[in-house]
C-alpha cells in the first residue's frame, strides 16, 4: 500500500509536470489548424502515457520485461523527459509569480468594475524560451546516449619512474575500467571499442573493476567480446564495488549471492584475466621483474571495503616498482600514499568522470570533482602516481556528454 500511495503521488507530481509545459505548447500553438493542434495534443500527451505505463509495469508488473539494457533505456527515456522539462518550468513559473504580482498590483492601481477582472496574459517569448530550455537538454542527453555512449577515446600518458628497471623502459601498460556490461545496448560498438585497444599492442592490460551492475549474469553475452583483450605480459583485473551483488536487495539466500559473486570470478577466468583478490603477481623480463598488486574495491567513503592492501603487499617488498589496481580513487590518499610510499603507480576507476563534463586543454570540469580529489586522468605526488580512468562504460544514464569513453595507454620510462 505504502508504494501504491508513493507511486500514485510520483505521477501526479508529473501529471502536473507535463500539464504546465503544455501551457506554453498551447499558448504558441493557437493560431495552428485545429488539425495540427489535435495532433500536437495527440503526440504529447500519448508520451505521457507511455511514461505512466513503462513506471506503472516497472512497479508492478514482471519483473523481467525490465531487466539489463531495457530497464536502462527505460529509466533513461523517463529521467530525460523530465528533468529537461524542469528547466522549461523554471521559466513558467518565474512569469507566473511575475504575472501574479502584476495582477495584484493592478488591482490597487487600476480597480475594474466587478466582474470584468484585470487579466494578464502568458508571454510568447517566455513561452518560447521556456520550451526552448527544454528542448537543449532533450537533444543533448538523446545525443549523449547515441552517440556520446560509444564515442571511445584513447588517452596516452607517459610516467618517469627512477627505479623502473631498464628491461621495462618503454613498456606499454594499457587500462580499461567501469564496464558495467549490464548497461550496454549496442554490442557491435563495444566491440569496436575492444578492437581499438588491441591495435595499440599493450604489453600489460589491466582492468580496474566494476564489471557488471548488479549481477554476474550481465557479462555472459560480452564474455566472448572482452575475451579478445590479451597482452604479451598479461592481464590483471580487480573487483569494483558494482561487482559483489550488494545493490541487489531481492537474493533469494545469502547463498545466491555468494554463488552469483563466483560466477563473476569465473567470468574473468573465462576472459583469460588474472584476477588479483588482494593479492600480488610479478612480471618478468629478461630476468628483472616488477610487481603488480590487485586489492578487492575499498572507498574512503560510503563504497564497501572489501580490500585489503596488507595482504596484496605481502611479499611484494623486494621489487622495485609496484603498480597497485584499486578501484576506487579515494584509496590512494586514505591507505596507499600514507601507508606505501614505495608503490609507484596506482590505476583506478569508478567516477565515470560522472559521464558529464567539460575537458578543453588543461582545463577540466565535471560534477564528480566536487566528490572525489582524483576523479579523471593523471595525478603526482612525489615519486607516487595515480591514473583515474574516465569508464568504458555507463550506468544509470546511458551515455555520456562532454567525457567519452575510456581505454588508457600509459607508457612506463626510467627517469
Amino acid at each position: 500500500m505504502n508504494k501504491l500511495f508513493v507511486i500514485t503521488a510520483l505521477l501526479l507530481v508529473l501529471f502536473f509536470l507535463d500539464w504546465y509545459i503544455y501551457q506554453a505548447v498551447a499558448l504558441l500553438t493557437k493560431g495552428s489548424s485545429e488539425n495540427v493542434i489535435w495532433w500536437i495534443k495527440l503526440i504529447y500527451w500519448s508520451v505521457t502515457g507511455i511514461t505512466f505505463t513503462a513506471i506503472l509495469v516497472y512497479n508492478f508488473g514482471n519483473p523481467d520485461w525490465f531487466e539489463g539494457q531495457t530497464r536502462s533505456l527505460v529509466l533513461a527515456g523517463v529521467f530525460i523527459n523530465y528533468f529537461s522539462k524542469v528547466f522549461g518550468i523554471i521559466f513558467l513559473l518565474f512569469e507566473d509569480v511575475t504575472r501574479a504580482g502584476r495582477w495584484v498590483i493592478s488591482l490597487f492601481q487600476n480597480p475594474e468594475p466587478s466582474g470584468t477582472g484585470n487579466s494578464i496574459p502568458r508571454s510568447e517569448f517566455l513561452a518560447k524560451t521556456a520550451l526552448v530550455a527544454s528542448t537543449v537538454p532533450l537533444l543533448s542527453m538523446s545525443y549523449g546516449i547515441i552517440s556520446g555512449a560509444h564515442d571511445y577515446r584513447i588517452r596516452r600518458k607517459q610516467i618517469l619512474l627512477p627505479n623502473l628497471p631498464k628491461a621495462f623502459d618503454g613498456i606499454k601498460l594499457g587500462q580499461l575500467s567501469d564496464i558495467h556490461s549490464g548497461s550496454f545496448f549496442n554490442k557491435t560498438a563495444v566491440k569496436g571499442g575492444v578492437e581499438m585497444l588491441m591495435k595499440e599492442k599493450p604489453d600489460v592490460v589491466f582492468f580496474t573493476g566494476d564489471l557488471v551492475n548488479n549481477e554476474s549474469k550481465e557479462v555472459e553475452e560480452y564474455i566472448n567480446i572482452f575475451d579478445k583483450v590479451k597482452a604479451s605480459l598479461g592481464v590483471y583485473s580487480v573487483t569494483g564495488n558494482h561487482d559483489y551483488g550488494d545493490y541487489k536487495r531481492d537474493w533469494i539466500s545469502p547463498n545466491s549471492k555468494a554463488k552469483n559473486f563466483q560466477d563473476l570470478q569465473e567470468a574473468h577466468r573465462l576472459m583469460g584475466y588474472d584476477l588479483l583478490m588482494n593479492e600480488n603477481r610479478f612480471i618478468e623480463v629478461d630476468g628483472e621483474r616488477i610487481a603488480i598488486l590487485g586489492n578487492e574495491n575499498w572507498g574512503a567513503g560510503r563504497f564497501a571495503k572489501y580490500g585489503d592492501l596488507d595482504k596484496a603487499y605481502k611479499g611484494s617488498e623486494e621489487a622495485p616498482v609496484k603498480i597497485l589496481l584499486s578501484h576506487d580513487p579515494s584509496h590512494w590518499d586514505a591507505k596507499v600514499r600514507p601507508n606505501y610510499p614505495d608503490i609507484d603507480l596506482m590505476f583506478a576507476g569508478h567516477t565515470h568522470g560522472f559521464q558529464f563534463g567539460v575537458e578543453i586543454g588543461n582545463f577540466k570540469w565535471s560534477p564528480s570533482q566536487y566528490a572525489y580529489k582524483q576523479w579523471a586522468g593523471l595525478y603526482t605526488e612525489g615519486n607516487q602516481h595515480l591514473y583515474v580512468n574516465r569508464g568504458f562504460g555507463y550506468i544509470g544514464y546511458p551515455g555520456r556528454i562532454g567525457m567519452p569513453p575510456e581505454i588508457t595507454i600509459l607508457e612506463l620510462k626510467r627517469a
